[in-house]
């Protein structure tokens, strides 16, 4: 059995498997843009590169420690530049895994912006599909790409990609990273099924990254980009990192991801 809940008020969740003989606790966390701040540099803006880096292995350490965790499992994006790899990355990427790999197992589900991240990875982290990991009847994956038809029999999706925000002028929460979640017909995604399917789409874990990425990949997850196209969108909510629902009308949040 897997059992999934929100650590508000982290943008991360924890995701605990239970077998007859183990119990396994995981931290699932998405889009970290490590090396972000070389973007910003060419911009003409001088940003502390450590900052960031820091902040969010603090964070996780935090996390491991408080919760016990057996593993974290990275949903991609974990690196910023998309067809090359910066001085920064070089530098920032290594060491981000060496010190957490200190804590616990890693996972890496590499996404749209991870290519060459293999070169950046030490050997004893797991790198897995791009496609995604299963675990029993759950799904966690980038979001970037379509899952295979063979995952077909899954009744949930954890993704990241989206970067979602709360996106309302006038609101004192404008901008904000929030949490989506979403029940969506079965057969949009995985067609000649039938039923409902789960998506919990996960806010960035680096907190810059909404700000920096003001065209965030929204538009851009075939995920999404179906489920909204063909209106399967049944349920939906958008709640913010610290538990607050803001929006339950699927029209509203199909607005915030459209």
């Amino acid at each position: 059995m897997v059992s999934i809940r929100p650590l508000y008020p982290h943008p991360a969740l924890l995701l605990e498997e239970e077998r007859t003989d183990i119990k396994r606790t995981y931290l699932v966390v998405s889009d970290l843009h490590i090396g972000f701040e070389g973007e910003l540099n060419l911009r003409g803006v001088t940003v502390d590169s450590r900052y960031s880096l820091n902040t969010m292995l603090e964070e996780l350490r935090h996390l491991i420690k408080s919760n016990q965790l057996y593993g974290v499992i990275l949903l991609g994006d974990v690196k910023s530049t998309i067809r090359s790899i910066s001085k920064q990355e070089w530098n920032q990427v290594p060491e981000f895994f060496r010190i957490l790999s200190g804590h616990a197992s890693i996972y890496v589900v590499p996404g749209n912006h991870d290519t060459y991240v293999r070169f950046l990875i030490p050997q004893n982290i797991n790198i897995m599909s791009v496609k995604g990991m299963v675990m029993e009847e759950t799904l966690l994956a980038h979001g970037h790409t379509m899952p295979s038809s063979a995952r077909a029999s899954i009744k949930r999706i954890v993704m990241g990609h989206i970067h979602p925000v709360f996106s309302r002028c006038n609101s004192v929460i404008n901008g904000r990273r929030i949490w989506l979640y979403l029940k969506v017909k079965r057969e949009m995604i995985f067609p000649g099924t039938v039923g409902t399917l789960d998506i919990i789409i996960v806010p960035s874990f680096n907190k810059d990254v909404p700000m920096i990425h003001k065209r965030y990949a929204k538009s851009i997850s075939p995920i999404i980009n179906r489920a909204l196209q063909h209106n399967a969108i049944e349920q939906a909510m958008a709640v913010t990192l610290d538990g607050s629902i803001v929006a339950d009308d699927r029209n509203v949040v199909a607005r915030l991801l459209s």
